[in-house]
C-alpha cells in the first residue's frame, strides 16, 4: 500500500503542478461560470406572456393588460373564437393559458402550472367582479354584512385546469443535470487518456525499465490510476464548487440543497467511472508502443464514454424516468455518467441507485483484475514492440 501511494504522490506531485492543470481548471470553471450567466440572463430576460381569452371572458383583457402591467409582467391578450384550437395552443406553447367562463368566476386552462403572479392577478379580477356583483345585487346597502361580503370576496378565486401533470420543477434542474453529466464526461475521458499517455511515455523514454526494478506492474498502475483520479476530483470539485456559487450568487439554480446534493452524486460517481475507465485506459495504453499509437488503441474505450454522454443527453431530455433511462443507468459502463445526471433531475428509488452502485462496484473488482493482468503482460513484455490483447492476457 505505501507503494502505491508513493506512486501516486509522484502523480499529484507532477499533475497539480504543473501549467496545464491551472489553465485547464480556470478555463472550466470560467467555461461555467459563463453558463450559468448565460442562464441567468435568459431567466431573467423580459417575457410576454400571451393569454387567450374566449367567451365572457373577452371583456377582461384590458383590465387583465393593466393588473398585470402594475406586477411587471408584460401581457398580451388574444381572442379566441374556438375553445378546442385554443386548448391545441396552450399544449403547443402558442399561448400561456386560455382563459374562460364568466368575469366573476374564470377558469384558466394552463399546461402544467400557473405562474403565481399570473393567478394572482386573475383571482384579483374575480374578486373584484365579484364585489361588484354583491354590492349590485344589495337592496338595501345600510344592512351589509361586512364579514361575509369579505368573505365571500376573500374565497372567489380562478379555477385552473392543466393539460399535463405537474413537472416538479424539471425545466429548473435540466441545466443542472445536463452539466452534471457534460462535466463527467469530459472528466473522465480526459484523465482517463492521460492514464493511457503517461503508461506510453514512460514505456517510449524507458523509464518504466528502472520502475519496476523497485515497483511491481499492478502497484505502479493501482498508484498511477490513484494520482491520476486524485488530480481529475481535485479539479472537478473545484469547477463544481466554483458553479455552484455562481449559480446562487445569480439565483438560477432550484435550490442549495438539490444543487449540494447533485454536485455530491457527481463527484461520488466520477470516482467509481474514473475507477472502472482507468483501469482500462491503463492496460490499453500498455498496448501501444508508441504516442502516435494511443489514439487508436483507446478508440473503443473513448467511443463506449461518448456513447454515454449521447445517451445521457437523449434520456434526460426526454423521459428521466422511464423504462430505457431506468434500464440504462443500471449498465455499469454507463452508470457513472447517467445516474448522476439521473440523480440531479429526479427523485431516483434507492433500489436502483443501490443496483447501479452494486453493480458498477464489481465491474470495477473485474475490469480491475483483466486489466491488471493485461497492463503486467504488457510491460514485461519487449517495450517497443506493440503487442497484441491474446498475448497481454496470457498467464
Amino acid at each position: 500500500m505505501r507503494t502505491v501511494w508513493l506512486v501516486a504522490r509522484r502523480e499529484l506531485n507532477t499533475r497539480l503542478r504543473t501549467r496545464s492543470f491551472t489553465i485547464g481548471t480556470v478555463a472550466s470553471a470560467l467555461v461555467l461560470v459563463g453558463f450559468v450567466l448565460m442562464q441567468s440572463t435568459v431567466f431573467d430576460a423580459d417575457h410576454r406572456d400571451t393569454i387567450g381569452l374566449a367567451g365572457q371572458a373577452i371583456a377582461v383583457a384590458d383590465q387583465l393588460v393593466d393588473e398585470a402591467h402594475q406586477v411587471g409582467r408584460d401581457v398580451r391578450t388574444v381572442e379566441v373564437t374556438d375553445v378546442e384550437a385554443g386548448r391545441g395552443q396552450v399544449a403547443d406553447g402558442t399561448l400561456d393559458a386560455l382563459v374562460t367562463g364568466a368575469p366573476a368566476a374564470l377558469t384558466v386552462l394552463v399546461n402544467q402550472t400557473l405562474d403565481d403572479e399570473l393567478r394572482g392577478v386573475l383571482n384579483g379580477l374575480v374578486r373584484q367582479q365579484v364585489l361588484r356583483g354583491q354590492l349590485a345585487a344589495l337592496a338595501d346597502p345600510v344592512g351589509i354584512d361586512v364579514n361575509a361580503l369579505l368573505r365571500t370576496v376573500a374565497e372567489a378565486q380562478v379555477t385552473v385546469r392543466s393539460l399535463s401533470p405537474v413537472d416538479n420543477g424539471y425545466d429548473e434542474l435540466l441545466p443542472v443535470a445536463l452539466v452534471v453529466v457534460a462535466l463527467l464526461y469530459l472528466a473522465l475521458l480526459l484523465y482517463g487518456s492521460l492514464v493511457a499517455q503517461g503508461v506510453v511515455e514512460e514505456r517510449t523514454s524507458r523509464v518504466i525499465e528502472f520502475l519496476l526494478t523497485a515497483v511491481r506492474p499492478r502497484q505502479l498502475m493501482a498508484g498511477k490510476v490513484a494520482g491520476l483520479g486524485l488530480v481529475g476530483l481535485v479539479q472537478l470539485t473545484i469547477v463544481g464548487v466554483v458553479g455552484l456559487v455562481a449559480g446562487l450568487a445569480v439565483d438560477v439554480l432550484p435550490s442549495f440543497g438539490s444543487s449540494l446534493a447533485a454536485l455530491l452524486w457527481g463527484l461520488l460517481w466520477y470516482v467509481l467511472g474514473f475507477l472502472l475507465y482507468a483501469t482500462v485506459f491503463a492496460a490499453v495504453g500498455a498496448l501501444a508502443a508508441r504516442q502516435e499509437d494511443v489514439q487508436s488503441v483507446l478508440m473503443p474505450v473513448t467511443g463506449v464514454l461518448v456513447v454515454a454522454f449521447a445517451l445521457g443527453f437523449a434520456v434526460l431530455s426526454r423521459d428521466p424516468t422511464g423504462t430505457a433511462a431506468t434500464v440504462l443507468s443500471l449498465v455499469p459502463p454507463l452508470s457513472p455518467i447517467l445516474m448522476p445526471g439521473r440523480l440531479a433531475l429526479a427523485t431516483v428509488p434507492f433500489w436502483q441507485v443501490a443496483l447501479a452502485l452494486a453493480l458498477t462496484a464489481g465491474a470495477i473488482v473485474s475490469l480491475s483484475r483483466l486489466g491488471g493482468r493485461v497492463y503486467q503482460n504488457s510491460l514485461l513484455r519487449n517495450s517497443a514492440s506493440r503487442g497484441t490483447p491474446r498475448e497481454a492476457l496470457r498467464t
